[in-house]
């Protein structure tokens, strides 16, 4: 017998169907509540709300849950490439290596962009913030593939349109780096795999040689892996509620890409190294800062601690420590701030105050310090996370357009005035 529960408004009763996930999450669906009550539920932020069924990503916050279809983050960040995490998280299996690597060269073939698009990014005055840059540059693919505006455009079709996309982001990022720069553009190098590629389109320089370090662009891999997807969050829900309106996958991942810009979304490592920088600049006492942050009235706060939706630990941050260990030990990088960040990571590791309070490094803490070690300025680092995401956000666009979803219309209670009449301007 189908479960249900039980809603009395007015001393009516209303029955609302339990739907149980396959992790035996439980919700109530309220999908006909309108339109049987008359009424509307109030879920800010929709912290409390599901908006969709999926069966992409698993978390559970509470025991430091992170799993791609089935699949643990922790095994997939120590067994699977970037591209192989990307085909999961998109086709839904781990891919035969002959689909792999067919996937891998219709990349390859992809990786170029029209050079109408270089006019584009011309444009743009080299103060422009790097993920207005890629957000731009990735919309634009409407305009050089108008067939994608087709709602209704065939498997085939929309499997170029992933392609392209996997394809194009990485170019774009670099391009977006290389504009804050001032610096000429590279072509992307398809004698290179997926990550080794951007790292010689992000750091060459013209009539130099430039050779990939396998440990920077292992850990890139990784990175990219332990972003590429994480359930309902800002940017994805973006994604979808764009998606839903049959908007091109283009369109509806240039509304993710800006989205995660946000500084209370893909930011976090950036506000890392600010606090870092700051701590520096202040003299570099981390007992001093340590205490201001157990002061609950001091009003800081470590940033790059914690997390809000893992309350234990958070899986990532686990996979990542190692990666920034060898990155640091490989560059032999002699950064005060990289000291600073070393010897806060070692006091929360012991001290009772951030043990009990669970209050952990977390990804963006160890992120932001690998991409502080090479070289990667700040503003650039939302555009790394955008890079990683990307498969989910395509994924999560695919399944939404493959169970036919309704378009998303949140609805609101209105707090305004009421009817009040017009007075013409000359009475006012």
């Amino acid at each position: 017998m189908a479960k249900t529960a039980e809603l009395i408004i007015d001393g009516k009763s209303y029955k609302l169907p339990i739907v149980e996930g396959t992790e035996n999450e439980v919700a109530l669906d309220i999908s006909n509540l309108l339109e049987e009550t008359g009424t509307i539920t109030l879920d800010l932020g929709y912290k409390n709300t599901g908006a969709t069924k999926s069966a992409i990503t698993f978390l559970d916050g509470d025991k430091g849950i992170l799993r791609h279809r089935g699949y643990s983050i922790e095994d997939l960040a120590a067994k699977s490439s970037f591209l192989e995490v990307a085909y999961l998280l998109i086709f839904g299996e781990l891919p035969m290596k002959d689909q792999l690597d067919k996937f891998s060269n219709d990349i390859k073939l992809h990786t170029m962009v029209h050079e109408d698009i270089k006019k584009i990014l011309d444009g743009f005055p080299s103060s422009s913030h790097p993920m207005g840059v890629l957000a731009s540059m990735f919309c634009a693919q409407t305009a050089f593939y108008p067939e994608s505006l087709d709602p209704n455009r065939s498997a085939e079709g929309v499997y170029l349109s992933i392609v392209r996309s996997l394809a194009k982001m990485p170019t774009f990022a670099a391009w977006a780096y290389k504009n804050a720069m001032g610096h000429p553009v590279n072509y992307p190098d398809n004698s290179l795999n997926y990550t080794s590629r951007f790292l010689k389109m992000l750091y060459a320089l013209p009539a130099e040689q430039y050779e990939v370090d396998p440990i920077v662009a292992d850990a890139l891999d990784k990175l990219l892996i332990l972003h590429a997807d994480h359930e309902q969050n800002c940017s994805t829900s973006t994604v979808r509620i764009v998606g839903s309106s049959k908007a091109s996958i283009y369109s509806s991942i240039s509304a993710g890409i800006n989205a995660l810009w946000g500084p209370l979304h893909g930011g976090a490592n950036q506000e890392v190294i600010l606090m870092l920088e700051a701590i520096r600049k202040d003299g570099g006492d981390t007992e001093k800062w340590i205490n201001k942050a157990k002061d609950k009235n001091s009003g800081f706060r470590l940033m790059g601690f914690g997390h809000r939706v893992y309350k234990n630990f958070d899986p990532r941050a686990k996979i990542i420590k190692k990666t920034a260990d060898d990155v640091l030990n490989k560059l032999g990088v002699n950064d005060p701030v990289l000291e600073i960040a070393l010897k806060l990571e070692e006091v929360a590791l012991r001290d009772p105050y951030f043990i009990e309070r669970k209050l952990y490094p977390n990804v963006d803490f160890y992120s932001g310090i690998i991409y502080r070690a090479l070289g990667i300025p700040v503003d650039m680092f939302t555009v790394m996370f955008a890079m990683g995401r990307l498969p989910g956000w395509i994924a999560q666009w695919k399944e939404l357009r493959e169970n036919k979803e309704p378009i998303g219309r949140p609805r609101q209670i209105y707090t305004g005035q009421n009817l009040r009449p017009y007075i013409p301007i000359e009475k006012r």
